[in-house]
């Protein structure tokens, strides 16, 4: 394959009209530039150049060739300036994975911020309801980074980048809406609105009920991590999720739990993350968890009502 300096010799005799303009433009000599294009010349098996009395010309294969030797040129010097502005978390690409519900809670206020600020920095996002896809996402090295609750098993550099509680929503006017505290054993016999056993949440959830030994009654799943809160609302029992998953203009009661229940969200990535990385992540970290003024109006006016 030829090389890049060939290439750049290839370029600048043609620039030049001559080999010896040509070594003084690339700040070599005029031994090592013929030698660049007679490796040139072997490997594309015809004449580039044709010698003359007042210098050189190309062949119609080398005129042929010096297009693409100077695309080939620019995407390397592309190369190198892409590579260093990443490196110096000044541009470059970030490929984010989330789980479903933090999309909008957690990344979309820094995503947009970054769309203003560092617009040289292209930013794609997968979303999913299984920690086992995320963490395949990062594994196969199709994303930079998953977003996720709790620390994943596996050989994976984890970092902290939130803290986000765990809320009981409800119809209005639902009698445990009406308590100032709720206890997860308040749950029991309760009518749930679960999770889909294909959104990872659900597993979560069974695993954190059996743990305190209380017993909903199941009246419907969704996959939809948004879903839950809203059918809740809307009257067929109370769900139990995080509070990201509460929409701005939450038609029912959102409430805390007591002892005040929190998940720890991380940054999922396969090696110490690089400088434009760390760079997002601390945006992440300084942003924290968006919960819309209304949800938080609620959650607040219980913590000081005698809580």
């Amino acid at each position: 394959m030829a090389s890049l300096r060939a290439l750049e010799c290839l370029v600048a005799v043609a620039d030049t009209g001559s080999i010896t303009q040509a070594a003084l433009l690339l700040h070599s000599s005029q031994p090592a530039v013929s030698h660049q294009i007679a490796s040139l010349e072997r490997e594309t098996r015809t004449a580039l150049l044709r010698r003359e009395p007042r210098g050189v010309k190309l062949t119609p294969a080398g005129r042929a060739a010096v297009a693409d030797a100077r695309r080939a040129i620019e995407a390397a010097a592309s190369a190198v300036r892409s590579a260093r502005a990443a490196g110096q978390a000044a541009g470059g690409m970030l490929r984010l994975a989330c789980a479903q519900s933090l999309s909008v809670a957690l990344l979309a206020p820094v995503i947009h911020e970054w769309h203003r600020r560092h617009p040289e920095v292209a930013i794609t996002l997968r979303e999913s309801t299984a920690m086992d896809e995320l963490l395949r996402f990062v594994d196969s090295d199709e994303v930079d980074v998953a977003l996720l609750p709790g620390s994943p098993p596996g050989n994976f550099t984890i970092t902290a980048v939130a803290e986000e509680e765990i809320v009981l929503t409800a119809p209005a006017g639902h009698p445990l809406a009406e308590r100032p505290a709720v206890r997860l054993e308040d749950l029991e016999g309760a009518p749930l609105v679960h999770f889909a056993p294909d959104n990872g949440l659900s597993g979560w959830l069974d695993g954190a009920l059996a743990r305190a030994g209380v017993h909903p009654e199941t009246v419907m799943r969704t996959s939809v991590t948004t879903a839950a809160p809203q059918l809740a609302a809307a009257g067929l029992g109370i769900a139990v999720s995080p509070v990201s998953a509460v929409s701005d203009g939450f038609p029912g009661a959102v409430r805390s739990f007591t002892p005040r229940w929190v998940r720890q969200l991380v940054a999922v990535t396969s090696g110490e993350p690089d400088p434009l990385l760390t760079r997002f992540l601390a945006h992440l970290r300084g942003h924290g968890v968006h919960v819309p003024r209304d949800v938080r109006n609620q959650l607040d006016s219980d913590s000081t009502s005698g809580r």
